[in-house]
């Protein structure tokens, strides 16, 4: 008999990752959270650690971020960072660049906004400069410093929150309104710039939402859909590298096709601002929703 041939050896099939493993080898391993310390930035902290992303969690206040990030260390065993900073600070993108400095940081979300409720005339101007700077130029200054990093490992991601309120005028809260309109067509235009590059860009238009900064502002929600933050951070989360924008909840949906699509842009108008004064005809004089 002739000698027998070897057979080759087969490789052995590499085992399939989980959705977490896979999330995380295209969004990891380090994630900033941007207002991350309460509300909507707890959530996607919680969620993101679920995923096993370590966090550089970014807020104002030290002591919230400090006891959700030591919480999360044992809960989820991921590494994670407390960073208190102002978010509308002058130096804001020097110090994102400090503490991410040595951290292969693969996701970034900012999650922070300021509101003020009440007319515009009522309000001074250093309350619409901070809605501004923190709603607007905190986003941008994130994308500004995390966006080469992305591009250039060639993976990653942006999440910007917007909100329904910045789809058409929404009296009584115009100028958090029109922060939230600078977010979607800012998050919008890197969906399409960055992807090239292989970053993928998310802006979530949230609808109201049950957050602490919210229920601050005792809202009559008599009528209007008020989603949890679980459900929107997870929406968001799942339509990231699908799409440019969300809008989580089939009601906020709905309401936001007939409000941009069917009806006539003065009319939403009207139908925006008789919302907002319904939802906070009991809220304190001059109601704020103030940055986590």
């Amino acid at each position: 008999m002739g000698a027998m041939k070897a057979t080759p050896a087969v490789p052995a099939a590499a085992e399939p990752r989980t959705a977490a493993e896979t999330f995380r080898a295209r969004y990891g391993p380090w994630a900033v959270v941007a207002g991350g310390s309460e509300g909507l930035g707890e959530e996607f902290a919680r969620q993101l650690a679920t995923r096993g992303l370590n966090l550089v969690l970014i807020a104002r206040r030290r002591e919230p971020v400090e006891r959700l990030a030591a919480e999360l260390r044992t809960s989820a065993g991921v590494d994670v960072v407390a960073a208190p900073l102002d978010l509308a600070a002058p130096d804001l993108a020097e110090r994102i660049t400090d503490v991410t400095r040595d951290r292969d940081v693969g996701l970034g979300v900012y999650n922070a906004a300021f509101s003020a409720i009440g007319p515009f005339l009522d309000q001074d101007l250093a309350t619409k400069l901070r809605t501004v700077d923190v709603n607007c130029r905190g986003p941008l200054v994130l994308a500004h410093v995390l966006g080469p990093r992305l591009a250039a490992r060639g993976r990653g991601g942006l999440i910007l929150m917007s909100s329904l309120a910045g789809t058409q005028g929404s009296p009584l809260v115009a100028t958090y309104a029109a922060t939230k309109a600078f977010n979607l067509v800012l998050g919008e235009s890197l969906w399409d710039e960055l992807r090239t590059h292989g970053v993928d860009v998310l802006t979530c238009r949230a609808g109201a939402t049950r957050t602490p900064n919210f229920e601050a502002t005792r809202p009559n929600t008599d009528g209007t859909p008020v989603m949890a933050p679980g459900p929107v951070v997870a929406a968001a989360l799942a339509a990231l590298g699908r799409k440019p924008s969300v809008v989580p909840g089939w009601a906020n949906r709905a309401a936001g096709f007939v409000l941009g699509r069917l009806l006539p842009r003065r009319t939403a108008i009207r139908i925006m601002g008789n919302a907002t004064r319904k939802m906070f005809r009991d809220a304190p004089a001059s109601a704020s929703t103030p940055a986590p």
